[in-house]
């Protein structure tokens, strides 16, 4: 039996404006902040959870498909 081998990445489908930044150190301070953000959430309503994870979770989209673009 063989194994396929992977092809190239598909190119991103979305317009250059709305590709992800390629600057690795704002993809990483983003990220960072985001994750940050999170240590306050003790002190915070339950209820602004949820906004506090989707920043994360947005960040870190951002960074990983920006790929091997990212600087």
């Amino acid at each position: 039996m063989t194994v396929p081998t992977p092809g190239p990445r598909p190119a991103d489908p979305r317009p250059p404006e709305e590709r992800p930044a390629g600057d690795l150190a704002a993809l990483r301070a983003e990220v960072t902040g985001a994750v940050a953000a999170l240590d306050e959430l003790a002190d915070r309503p339950v209820a602004e959870h949820p906004a506090a994870f989707e920043r994360v979770h947005a960040a870190l989209g951002r960074a990983l498909s920006a790929g091997p673009e990212r600087g």
